[in-house]
């Protein structure tokens, strides 16, 4: 959901997401800082009521500051165990755990030190059981949903913002001191033999490895599908913003606001709006700092990216949201649900490229960081101290353990849930969520972390009908019949 789940392709390649960078002490402190002072305007940007498309952000690209094992192309011995194409939250997570056991790695990436552009959400616990809590720089200790205007779930889960920066020179001070041997470059082109593959790079360096992995995200072309990939979008337009006022509580982030009143004045916008509905996604740092995101959940085909930020214009004048300075800007685009990669294959994939967001909620991060040491632990099994696994076996091995069965018919009920949802319009939506959201938070959690088992999925589905309105029920009953009957039918293929 929103920015709940960017893990889009490292900089420079993902041109899409918020720009990280200037003034430092955003991600460096544990409470966002706003720039300009509110006693000093002079020079700040000033948009007309309401509206920020005018604005351009404040912040500019910046590089960490950090020392790294560089590989050196004089060096004639170019052949590791593991190849990681690019250095994303994905690959360097996968480098830093496979690197522990000894495993020879390289991470090449066209520029391993730039920030990541991605703004990611995610629940404190799910951070907490990685070990992860410290990259964390702002808490909310509650979450809210706005169904409409008349009612308001409030989710006693804390949800937070991770801290960019601490969070990648966490990944790479652990990447350092295993080893790990990083290169700047762009790969163009992966080979492979029998039991050996090499990636040739655009400074003309080749480099040999027992098993490339792909993390340079959703528009890899190196990772194969043997089915059309139909996937469906999220799409959104975000701003970290300086502004007047806003109406959300500093303790409470806002996972989804529903509401259309803002669109009361624009009947072409709430018409379109009706049928394929947009959520406001805010976490608010302080009175006057505001992350603010506009987030259509799943669409196919895809929602235009100017009606979007439409509706998020009129939402902010409605809200009462002067924006005076954009210090950031995020423009998302997320491939949701579609078919897995093709299994096995020469070549790994962690990260986006691997079919691991949520096909019914965009979420990723926690989910990726959590399948790393899995992953990791195949790929020792295999390239440990006797080095005798590689080649097919060596690939079958490491793809089931990012796919066994179980997670494979646990994702076509998660894309069920996506198709299901790309049927309702914006009373379904609401009516939904209504449900959802009344739910054990065993189960509604579960679900939004991908931990749930089949079977729990199985009862989640029938205390969600048996619990929701009838208006609810109707739109399962009418509108649910084909993608249930091609979850049913992909579950009996992937038993067989």
């Amino acid at each position: 959901m929103a920015t709940l789940i960017r893990l889009f392709p490292p900089a420079p390649e993902a041109k899409t997401f918020l720009l990280n960078h200037k003034p430092t002490p955003l991600f460096s402190s544990r409470k966002p800082q706003t720039t300009p002072s509110r006693k000093s305007h002079h020079g700040i940007q000033s948009s007309k009521f309401g509206s920020f498309l005018d604005l351009k952000p404040l912040s500019k690209p910046e590089s960490l500051d950090f020392d790294l094992s560089w590989f050196d192309p004089a060096d004639r011995h170019r052949c590791f165990d593991v190849i990681v194409i690019g250095t994303g939250p994905a690959g360097l997570r996968l480098a830093e755990q496979v690197s522990r056991y000894g495993v020879k790695v390289c991470c090449v990436d066209p520029s391993p030190l730039s920030m990541w552009p991605n703004n990611y959400g995610v629940w404190v616990d799910e951070f907490e059981s990685l070990g992860l809590v410290d990259c964390l720089d702002k808490t909310w200790p509650m979450t809210c949903v706005y169904i409409d205007d008349d009612k308001t779930k409030y989710l006693d889960r804390p949800y937070a913002r991770v801290g960019r920066k601490e969070f990648k020179t966490k990944l790479l001070e652990n990447c350092a001191s295993n080893g790990v041997r990083f290169h700047k470059a762009k790969v163009w082109k992966v080979k492979h033999e029998e039991f050996e593959s090499s990636i040739v790079c655009d400074d003309g360096i080749e480099l040999r490895a027992s098993l490339v992995v792909d993390a340079s995200g959703f528009a890899s072309t190196f990772t194969e599908y043997d089915k059309p990939r139909n996937h469906g979008y999220q799409i959104a337009h975000g701003i970290l913003a300086e502004v007047d006022y806003h109406p959300f509580d500093l303790d409470k982030m806002v996972l989804m606001d529903w509401r259309d009143s803002h669109l009361g004045n624009e009947p072409c916008l709430r018409a379109n709006n009706s049928k394929l509905p947009t959520f406001l996604y805010a976490m608010p740092f302080d009175s006057n700092l505001v992350f603010l995101e506009e987030t259509s959940l799943v669409s196919k085909p895809l929602l235009s990216y100017m009606e979007v930020k439409n509706r998020m214009v009129a939402r902010l004048r409605h809200l009462g949201i002067r924006v005076k300075n954009v210090i950031e800007e995020e423009k998302c685009l997320i491939p949701m649900g579609g078919p897995l990669p093709r299994i096995p294959q020469s070549v790994m994939a962690i990260g986006g490229t691997s079919g691991v967001v949520h096909p019914s909620t965009g979420y990723m991060v926690a989910r990726t960081m959590a399948l790393a040491p899995i992953v990791a632990g195949a790929i020792v099994e295999c390239l440990g101290s006797t080095r005798m696994i590689r080649g097919r076996p060596l690939h079958h091995r490491v793809w089931n353990g990012l796919w066994p069965l179980e997670r494979r018919c646990t994702r076509e009920f998660y894309s069920f849930g996506m198709e299901t949802l790309l049927k309702l319009d914006l009373k379904g939506t609401r009516r939904f969520f209504d449900a959802f959201f009344d739910l054990d938070p065993y189960y509604w959690q579960g679900f939004l972390s991908s931990s749930l088992s089949l079977g729990e999925l199985l009862l989640l589905s029938f205390s969600l009908f048996r619990n929701a309105s009838n208006p609810s029920r109707f739109d399962i009953v009418t509108k649910c019949p084909v993608p249930l009957a091609r979850m049913v039918g992909n579950l009996a293929h992937e038993a067989i």
